[in-house]
């Protein structure tokens, strides 16, 4: 699966009330490795940005006069995400105003991101890591040791390379996993994540190696053992 780490700034919120998008920033991953490739246009919204939404990107209507406009870039845009994977933060918000664009220029074929692309929201995944605990991006970079440093406002390709680096070590190994029949519970597994070290982006593609037909058969027997001692089918035969 291509993946592709995506963000927007926008005139403001909700996109009900007519606000638009300022910039789109994409960046590639393939083998869980940035490939270079990226995708980043200011756009003419046709309207100021709220004083809240320009406090957070800081793009002013001056800087975009001549920028162009959705339609002028929608074609490329579409060729860049169709068929890849979304990575983004809070999707909701950023696919909500993507669809709206292509609404606004009658575009109805792509008004449905996931008919063209899957979604993966890493809030929604971040939650489900660390419930009970703050999930914004600058939270992340700080759980996960990623470097933003130099985000002293938001901008769509800048926080596209900071979610692609954060994505990257929130799902870039496993914890501690304990196997052990003479436990009370069938299996342990370290639900901190804390430990994780980020992935270097230059490092060579990993090597895909097949499991045995032993491995794979003992792999069902301890199955079978889980599922005697938990008295039910384990979650992985769930």
């Amino acid at each position: 699966m291509r993946y592709i780490v995506l963000d927007t700034e926008t005139t403001g919120m909700p996109v009900h009330e007519g606000h638009r998008i300022v910039e789109i920033g994409c960046v590639e991953l393939e083998d869980r490795t940035l490939t270079g490739r990226h995708f980043h246009v200011y756009l003419q919204p046709d309207r100021d940005s709220d004083p809240e939404a320009l406090r957070v990107h800081g793009i002013t209507s001056e800087f975009l006069q001549d920028k162009p406009r959705f339609a002028e870039v929608a074609d490329d845009f579409y060729q860049f995400i169709q068929g890849a994977c979304l990575v983004i933060h809070n999707a909701a918000f950023d696919v909500g105003f993507i669809e709206n664009e292509f609404r606004l220029i009658g575009q109805q074929d792509r008004t449905r991101i996931t008919d063209y692309c899957e979604v993966l929201d890493t809030l929604e995944l971040a939650k489900q890591l660390h419930p009970g605990q703050r999930n914004n991006l600058d939270a992340l970079c700080r759980r996960y040791d990623v470097d933003n440093s130099n985000r002293e406002l938001h901008g769509a390709l800048l926080d596209a390379q900071i979610l692609a680096d954060v994505y990257l070590a929130m799902t870039g190994g496993q914890t501690d996993l304990m196997l052990a029949s003479d436990e009370p519970e069938p299996y342990a597994v370290d639900q901190s994540l804390t430990a994780l070290t980020p992935i270097s982006r230059d490092r060579p593609a990993l090597k895909i190696i097949r499991a045995t037909a032993a491995e794979l058969e003992a792999h069902e027997q301890r199955l079978a053992d889980i599922s005697k001692a938990v008295k039910g089918p384990a979650l992985w035969q769930q």
